[in-house]
């Protein structure tokens, strides 16, 4: 593991704990990675094990349970497409395949440069207006494809 990282992984084991000597769970800690190092690098997860008494696996499994943990770094914008019922029988999928052709990348890939990351999600609750996307924060409902590339615009550098 890279010194740097290490050191980086055991400021934040110790930040975690909000008294001395009381145990910590792994959930918090990949957490506060995720924040500050914008990923759970995987070299970090034996050491993270090490330091809560567990084993790697039961870090991993935990690692890959939740989906906003991640073990490579995400764009500096995050497009999540609903594929939700609703969504889906909405024509959601074609929503999907406008932001792959606009961003020129694949469900679950980061933009050359880093500008740009696409998820999948199941369904955020916004059935009624479907089919959705969520840009960074900002849910947008009853999405057509040709607003795809608009949608984009809004959050690029220097705008919403």
């Amino acid at each position: 593991m890279d010194p740097a990282l290490a050191r980086r992984v055991e400021d934040i084991l110790a930040n975690v704990r909000s008294k001395p000597g009381e145990p910590v769970g792994i959930l918090p800690v990949l957490l506060r990675l995720e924040t500050v190092i914008g990923s759970v690098p995987p070299d970090s997860i034996p050491l993270i094990a090490q330091a809560l008494g567990a084993t790697d696996a039961q870090v991993s499994g935990v690692l890959s349970y939740y989906p906003d943990l991640h073990t490579t770094s995400q764009g500096r914008h995050v497009v999540r497409v609903c594929s939700g019922e609703a969504c889906l029988a909405n024509h959601g999928s074609r929503v999907l395949r406008a932001v792959q052709d606009q961003l020129h990348v694949d469900v679950g890939d980061t933009t050359t440069g880093g500008r740009w990351t696409l998820e999948k999600v199941y369904c955020v609750g916004n059935c009624g207006v479907s089919p959705t996307i969520l840009i960074d924060d900002v849910i947008y409902g009853r999405v057509a494809p040709e607003q795809v590339p608009g949608l984009l615009e809004r959050h690029t550098e220097g705008k919403s």
